[in-house]
């Protein structure tokens, strides 16, 4: 069964995580991603991190399946049309440029709605194009900064701190993956493209302020920022006999059921802790407590103890056990695929389920240029043209590239 968005072309001229990150969750889901590169080795994301073969690093491995590479040299005008034949055919136009930088190359919103009126043309870069940052670049940890994340930290121990996770440019990924299915819903109903702006800036701070934005909720406000809960020093993994264990009692139910395991039900009627509100205002006592007696167990008797009362808990695991997780290996999350290039390789599987239309991994990721002979053929050029193109360097292959 194919995807639920089987059928439609979405052309990503989006480089680094949060581009391709939104991008692949698409081609998960049946779309026909075209990867536009530029050379001479196109997408720098293809050297992050460890890298078994030059440009097939790890970190691109898991951000590219599902998607096609069509190399051009863009600065030159058969490179150009070649593009503008492509957008012809797309339902979907996403690129993370700076949008001057995208108008001086010729694919400006109006030019492409030019070629293409229903087209859905997405820019998604680090501030919304109408505030004064808008011609600013951006990545990841000055998103961090400027949103107010990495002050989240100085509110526990005094020292600033970045999240250790592209948390910006995955959930502004999202993001744009949900716009994108959005604003192909209203052109099924309407027929009408249009222009969506994904900014970095703004949807972190959108995404932080859920619970944060707090007692500034009302005007005049009835309190400060910050929901003390998630950001007091004292909320942190719980030291045991041989570990570290999350334990999260929440109602008064698990409270109780808490205070009762560990010998000390008439905490329950303690006013810091004898309802919600109270043990919101007494975290730090109430979380001081929880660390006071986890050491008496170990991580496996917590999680036995909190399992039988049906206490939220989980223990803390490293990256490593991720991939022996039983959990994880039941509903095979991690997937083995066998690259034509990279050999065996484990990707992380879409975690959306459809019962109807399931996503799949259906491609590798591509070798820079791999598929800029088949795409150009599908678009109309002959083996005379195609020659001429190659000839020229704008139209490339992975035999172009320095780093084949």
């Amino acid at each position: 069964m194919p995807g639920p968005l089987h059928g439609i072309r979405i052309i990503d001229v989006t480089t680094v995580l949060l581009g391709p990150y939104g991008t692949q969750l698409l081609g998960d889901l049946g779309a026909d991603v075209i990867k536009v590169e530029a050379p001479p080795s196109g997408d720098i994301a293809r050297n992050m991190g460890t890298v078994r073969r030059p440009g097939m690093g790890g970190i691109y491995l898991n951000v590219n399946r599902n998607k096609r590479s069509l190399a051009l040299d863009l600065k030159q005008e058969a490179a150009k049309e070649v593009l503008r034949r492509l957008i012809r055919t797309a339902d979907v136009f996403v690129h993370n440029m700076r949008p001057q930088a995208i108008e001086r190359l010729g694919f400006g919103y109006a030019a492409v709605a030019a070629l293409k009126p229903d087209i859905i043309y997405v820019g998604a870069y680090g501030f919304g194009q109408q505030g004064p940052y808008g011609t600013k670049p951006a990545y990841d940890d000055a998103i961090q900064a400027a949103s107010g994340l990495a002050s989240l930290f100085a509110r526990q121990d005094g020292t600033p701190r970045y999240v250790p996770t592209a948390l910006a440019d995955k959930l502004v990924g999202l993001m744009l993956s949900q716009a994108v299915a959005m604003a192909l819903v209203h052109k099924l109903r309407t027929g009408e493209g249009q222009f969506v702006e994904v900014p970095m800036f703004e949807t972190l701070v959108s995404f932080l302020l859920v619970e944060h934005l707090n007692g500034c909720a009302y005007v005049p406000p009835v309190g400060t920022m910050g929901y003390q809960r998630v950001i007091t020093a004292a909320r942190r993994p719980f030291p045991t006999k041989d570990g570290y264990v999350c334990i999260l009692p929440y109602s008064d139910t698990h409270w109780r059921k808490f205070f009762t395991a560990v010998g000390r039900p008439e905490l329950m009627d303690d006013p810091r802790f004898a309802t919600y509100r109270a043990r919101i205002d007494s975290v730090d006592d109430l979380y001081g407590f929880v660390a006071s007696v986890t050491p008496q167990k170990t991580t496996a008797e917590w999680v036995a103890l909190c399992d039988a009362a049906e206490i939220p808990c989980m223990p803390i695991i490293n990256l490593e056990d991720l991939m022996e997780d039983p959990h994880l290996k039941a509903v095979g999350l991690f997937e083995r695929h066998r690259h034509p290039s990279e050999g065996e390789t484990v990707l992380v599987r879409s975690p959306v389920t459809f019962a109807k239309s399931p996503g799949t991994i259906r491609r590798h990721a591509p070798r820079f240029g791999e598929h800029s002979v088949e795409i150009a053929r599908e678009l109309g050029y002959d083996e005379a043209a195609i020659a001429r193109l190659l000839a020229s360097g704008a139209l490339l292959t992975p035999e172009a590239s320095p780093e084949a």
